[in-house]
């Protein structure tokens, strides 16, 4: 039975710079330090569909805990891709057999919504249940991240 988690923070930046970030492998690296460092291949700094060839692993990246322990590994295959806008990532893990993230850019009113959603399925007894744990933790890291970068908008309550 696949495990899910969504997320969304509202950014005070346009589309155009918040894309910036969450499309290059130095905004991913950004997002989660100081917890994990992911690998990326040499010359690969953009999530785009000149360095993605979908359906077809980009791949093997390494997830090193505190940028140095790998407890991980995650063969990072894009299936679809809206450059700027979407990606969804379906990969496999070595603790997961199923791994899902689909990234949503929307404009909105003063900014741009960041919506994560997530989908995993654990190949071992337990993983899926320590990613229940850590998966909400560090996509809520990596949301206050983006928030530091780019400014989180303001609910404004107009009273009559």
């Amino acid at each position: 039975m696949p495990h899910e988690f969504e997320i969304s923070s509202d950014l005070a930046a346009d589309p155009d710079a918040v894309a910036a970030h969450c499309f290059s492998t130095q905004g991913v690296g950004r997002e989660l330090r100081p917890w994990f460092r992911m690998t990326f291949p040499a010359g690969v700094s953009r999530l785009d569909d000149e360095t993605i060839t979908l359906g077809k692993p980009l791949a093997r990246s390494l997830l090193l805990l505190f940028g140095v322990l790998p407890v991980d590994w995650d063969d990072v295959t894009f299936v679809e891709l809206e450059p700027d806008r979407r990606f969804v990532e379906r990969s496999t893990m070595a603790s997961q057999r199923v791994w899902e993230h689909e990234r949503v850019l929307a404009p909105i009113d003063g900014g741009t919504r960041v919506i994560d959603r997530l989908r995993w399925e654990g190949r071992l007894p337990g993983a899926a249940k320590m990613f229940d744990v850590v998966v909400p933790r560090l996509f809520a890291w990596r949301h206050r991240q983006l928030k530091k970068i780019f400014g989180a908008l303001m609910v404004r309550v107009d009273s009559k």
